[in-house]
C-alpha cells in the first residue's frame, strides 16, 4: 500500500464525507478508495471512520490522524512543486478565507483566471466576516483587513483602502449632506459593529483633527447588511472604499466629506502559524496583489503595497 496515497484518500474522504466524493476528486474508482481506507485502518490498528446514515465521519482517532495526514500530503505536494521549479503549474487543493463582501466583490470574480492558470488546482473558499482559526479550519491563506489581532500569524501586507463616509442619494435628499465631520452627530448612521468598524472616528484635513462619535439605531456585524441598509437609505456609513467600490463608481452611493481623511484599512495575506507557507498560498497572495493593483490603477485611491 502506498502510504501517502492512502493518507490522501483518507483526507479526501473526510473532506467530502463519502468514498464516492473522494473517488471523484482522485479520479479513481470508489472501490479503490474503500480498499485503501480499510488497509490504512488495518495498518494503524484502529477505526478512523464511522459509517452512519448521514455519511462518513472521522472517529476521535481519525480526527487526530486527519491533521497529520493533511500536513503530510501538503508537504509532499510542496516538495514536488519545488522539484518541478517555480514556473510549474500548481496542483492539489487550496483553501482560502476572507470577509464576505470583500471576497464576493474582489476575490471570487478573479478565481476563473487563477484556475485557468493552474488547471490541476482546486480551491475552497470560506467567506466569513469573523476571523476563523486558520489551523483548525485548514486554511492555507486568509485575506484579512484592518489590524491583525493574532500576532502569531505569518502575514504580508498586500494593499490598503481609504475609509470613506458614504450614503445613498435617497438618504441625502431626505436628510441633507454633512458639510463637516461635526455635522455627522446630527445624522443617522449604519454602524458596522466589528473590529474594523465602530462609532468613534478621527477625521483629518491637513493639520486639523476632528474626532466624531456617530449615532445609529442600526448595527450590523456583517458588511453585506451595512451595504443593504445604506442602499435602502437608512443612514450613512463609515466603511472601506472596497466595501462600496462598484456603487461609488455607478453613483448608487455617494462619498461624503471628500476633503476629509480617515485612517485607511490595510489588507493582509495571513498564513497559519506552525507550518511552512505553501507555494500555492504564496502564489495566490501574489496573484491577488497584482490583480488588485491592476483593477484599481486608474484614478482610485486604493493602493497595493
Amino acid at each position: 500500500m502506498n502510504r501517502l496515497a492512502a493518507m490522501d484518500a483518507f483526507v479526501r474522504v473526510v473532506d467530502t464525507g463519502s468514498f464516492t466524493g473522494a473517488a471523484r476528486l482522485l479520479r479513481i474508482g470508489q472501490p479503490a478508495v474503500s480498499k485503501m481506507i480499510a488497509q490504512l485502518e488495518e495498518r494503524v490498528g484502529t477505526k478512523l471512520l464511522l459509517r452512519t446514515t448521514q455519511g462518513l465521519t472521522p472517529t476521535e482517532a481519525g480526527e487526530n490522524f486527519y491533521e497529520h495526514a493533511r500536513r503530510a500530503v501538503e508537504q509532499a505536494d510542496e516538495a514536488e512543486a519545488k522539484a518541478r521549479g517555480s514556473g510549474a503549474a500548481l496542483s492539489g487543493r487550496l483553501r482560502i478565507s476572507g470577509a464576505v463582501t470583500f471576497a464576493r466583490l474582489h476575490v471570487v470574480p478573479l478565481l476563473p483566471k487563477f484556475l485557468a492558470m493552474h488547471p490541476d488546482l482546486d480551491i475552497e473558499v470560506f467567506m466569513d466576516d469573523q476571523n476563523v482559526d486558520l489551523v483548525e479550519a485548514g486554511i492555507d491563506v486568509a485575506l484579512r483587513m484592518g489590524d491583525l489581532q493574532d500576532s502569531s500569524l505569518t502575514a504580508r501586507k498586500i494593499g490598503k483602502s481609504p475609509r470613506v463616509v458614504v450614503a445613498s442619494p435617497r438618504y441625502i435628499e431626505t436628510s441633507g449632506e454633512p458639510a463637516s465631520p461635526a455635522d455627522l452627530a446630527a445624522h443617522h448612521a449604519v454602524v458596522y459593529d466589528l473590529r474594523s468598524g465602530g462609532t468613534v472616528w478621527n477625521f483629518s484635513r491637513g493639520s486639523v483633527q476632528s474626532a466624531v462619535t456617530i449615532k445609529g439605531r442600526i448595527r450590523m456585524n456583517a458588511a453585506e447588511g451595512v451595504r443593504e441598509a445604506v442602499f435602502a437609505g437608512m443612514g450613512l456609513a463609515v466603511a472601506s472604499e472596497w466595501m462600496f467600490a462598484p456603487e461609488l463608481a455607478s453613483g448608487r452611493v455617494r462619498r461624503l466629506l471628500e476633503d476629509w481623511d480617515l485612517p485607511p484599512v490595510d489588507l493582509w495575506a495571513a498564513f497559519p502559524s506552525g507550518r511552512t507557507v505553501s507555494s500555492k498560498a504564496r502564489a495566490f497572495a501574489s496573484f491577488i496583489k497584482q490583480e488588485l493593483a491592476s483593477k484599481f490603477s486608474n484614478g482610485s485611491d486604493l493602493t497595493v503595497d
